[in-house]
């Protein structure tokens, strides 16, 4: 691609600013030739992000499985063998080209390191955001009983919605890195009698960990009780100008249906995930989707809540960058998904 004889990268801002194409003529060619999507995803992602205040983009990266069509294998060759080391490390930046934001998930098994975001930053240009899954340290009521909890699996977490550690353990490694951070997102997993014994006290104990927090980050809330979706709790994010993040999981009514109730949008940026199909186990996502080389199964509910929330986002950009993120596990590869919404493919 060249523009007067210059040649250009798709994550040069002059790629999408110079080729956003009419759709009759873009869509003759944006995938005509082997590793197109790259660039078209580039176009198109770089549009919404600079020019509608709209960041579309992945949960996480790092899958082999993308090779090929999304990523270029030759840039991860040591002596003619793929190095799964070289990938895992550096592929973040060839990513950078094709999408303006990603969903950390790795945030939410451990506080991120300075070394670990430094090294992240790095990798993306300015412009970029970087969104984290906060670490479950602060999310979780109760330990799941799974090995990586060790002795505490069972046990009540002392440090749930432990403003402070957040504060110091979690904001404090990012502020060098705030202008690249975009929202950060404390999901919580189902609750059951056994953590609250009514819902309302965890929306009065969110209430009063919000009022903690410093009011200068982008913060979303995830949660995983359909129940919770009533205006008490919609209130509360309100007030706290933090955005309920919508989400596709497999207890949850769909985006759509979310979107369209009072209040649901209640700060000024909105977020989404779109993780699984309601109904469906994540374990059964896993095993039906791996290695996330291509779509396995369409969804057209999630893709049509993915354009319904494109369509929001342009007609009245947000004050605040917007969010929309889709996960492997909703159809076997989430970049082609994001290209399907975008009407780049199938």
């Amino acid at each position: 691609m060249s523009v007067e004889g210059k040649k250009i990268s798709p994550s040069d801002p002059l790629a999408t600013l110079n080729f956003h194409l009419p759709p009759a003529v873009s869509a003759s060619l944006r995938l005509s030739t082997p590793r197109a999507l790259p660039a078209a995803l580039a176009q198109e992602t770089g549009f919404l992000a600079r020019e509608k205040n709209l960041f579309l983009g992945t949960s996480s990266w790092k899958y082999e499985g993308w090779l090929g069509p999304i990523y270029d294998e030759q840039r991860y060759l040591t002596r003619g063998k793929l190095s799964t080391k070289r990938f895992e490390t550096e592929c973040l930046e060839e990513y950078a080209e094709m999408f303006p934001s990603v969903c950390v998930d790795a945030g939410y098994y451990r506080f991120p390191s300075e070394k670990y975001l430094a090294n992240l930053c790095a990798q993306v240009p300015e412009g970029f955001r970087l969104c984290y899954k906060v670490t479950d340290e602060i999310t979780v009521k109760k330990f799941p009983k799974l090995e990586r909890f060790g002795d505490r699996a069972g046990t009540d977490n002392e440090h749930f919605l432990n403003a402070k550690l957040f504060i110091d353990a979690f904001l404090g490694p990012l502020s060098p890195h705030r202008k690249k951070t975009g929202v950060l997102i404390f999901e919580f997993s189902a609750f059951y009698p056994t953590h609250f014994e009514r819902l309302r006290d965890f929306i009065a104990a969110l209430d009063g960990f919000l009022g903690q927090l410093p009011a200068n980050w982008q913060y979303g809330v995830e949660v995983r009780n359909a129940n919770l979706l009533r205006a008490e709790y919609f209130d509360v994010l309100h007030a706290h100008n933090v955005a309920h993040v919508f989400n596709s999981w497999t207890k949850m009514p769909p985006v759509e249906e979310q979107m369209q109730m009072p209040g649901a949008f209640t700060a000024d940026f909105f977020a989404a995930r779109f993780l699984l199909r309601p109904g469906r186990a994540y374990q059964q996502a896993v095993d039906s989707f791996q290695p996330y080389r291509e779509t396995k199964e369409k969804n057209p509910e999630a893709r049509a809540a993915i354009k319904a929330l494109i369509k929001h986002g342009t007609a009245a950009p947000t004050p605040r960058p917007s969010y929309v993120f889709v996960n492997n596990r909703l159809e076997g590869n989430s970049p082609n998904t994001i290209a399907a919404a975008l009407d780049l493919g199938t």
